[in-house]
């Protein structure tokens, strides 16, 4: 009987905690974050800022990767929001063929803070940050106009992708009128080093001089292009990211320019927000951080081996 009754205590205990565990757990804000690929650090850090401010707060973040594939990454976010997720951060791989997902949170209740990349229907999100694209674009058109009198440019874009959409329109638009700086190809090229590189690498019988990456990997993979094919020389090549591998050819002179982002940033003001929604203050509704062009000539005034 002794041993019976020790048992059911135990048990008892055991139940207690358990309770207790899941009504904890049940406290907890649960977030979601999504990117339209890991295959880039700057995503990384970008995700290390927010999962750092919700994890300081006792919180929880699920993060998913869709692998640049729309489908799939709105099937995750159907599945976050299943999970429990009260708040997404969400860069879209697509930035039209995201909204079935758009369309899902907003009936869940499940706010949106849009990172990175603008959704093409804005409506159905809380807040947008990211970078000054445009300006970004128009920085390395300034530079490379600067340094040449006259080029022949290859553009790597990326048109799901409305940051990228948007640095090419201020890189275009800053040359424009001056027939002297033809675009003799503009390109998909994904975003990601390893399809640039492809992509470059069949365009070698073209006569160019410049190349414009829509981000830093684009640019990077143009330039392993060009250096197994020897073709480097002369060349040159702009980004957009600022991230420390683009830096590091830009010490050795391999590469021209970068205009700067900064994911920390990014990701500690979307979490900031994310925190303000929750209290039930207002947000801004559209957060715009400015770009500085990074060359070879002020590479003293930043941190090579991280993010601005």
């Amino acid at each position: 009987m002794k041993r019976t009754k020790w048992i059911a205590a135990a048990l008892c205990i055991a139940l207690f905690f358990s309770g207790c565990a899941k009504e904890q757990d049940q406290e907890k804000h649960i977030f979601g974050a999504t990117y339209m690929t890991r295959n880039n650090p700057y995503f990384d850090v970008l995700n290390d800022e927010i999962a750092e401010g919700v994890e300081a707060n006792g919180d929880k973040l699920i993060v998913r990767d869709p692998l640049q594939d729309q489908e799939k990454q709105n099937q995750q976010i159907l599945d976050m929001i299943d999970e429990g997720i009260e708040i997404l951060f969400l860069n879209p791989v697509d930035k039209v063929k995201v909204k079935p997902a758009l369309k899902a949170c907003q009936e869940a209740g499940v706010e949106i803070i849009n990172i990175d990349t603008q959704v093409d229907d804005t409506d159905y999100v809380l807040s947008t940050i990211e970078t000054d694209n445009y300006q970004a674009g128009q920085e390395c058109a300034k530079d490379m106009m600067k340094r040449v009198d006259s080029a022949r440019i290859i553009i790597l874009d990326n048109p799901m992708q409305d940051s990228i959409v948007q640095r090419v329109q201020g890189f275009l638009d800053t040359i424009e009128g001056h027939p002297e700086y033809q675009v003799v190809q503009q390109i998909f090229s994904g975003g990601e080093i390893e399809i640039s590189a492809e992509v470059v690498s069949g365009l070698l019988d073209e006569d160019f001089n410049v190349v414009f990456g829509g981000n830093d990997p684009s640019a990077l993979g143009a330039l392993a292009a060009l250096q197994k094919a020897g073709r480097e020389e002369g060349i040159l090549i702009y980004g957009v990211d600022g991230s420390p591998d683009f830096k590091a050819m830009l010490d050795l002179g391999y590469v021209t320019g970068t205009s700067s982002q900064s994911p920390e940033t990014i990701g500690k003001t979307a979490t900031e927000m994310a925190y303000q929604a929750l209290d039930g203050k207002a947000v801004e509704k559209y957060v715009k951080l400015p770009s500085r062009l990074i060359t070879k000539e002020n590479l003293m005034n930043y941190d090579i081996d991280g993010w601005q």
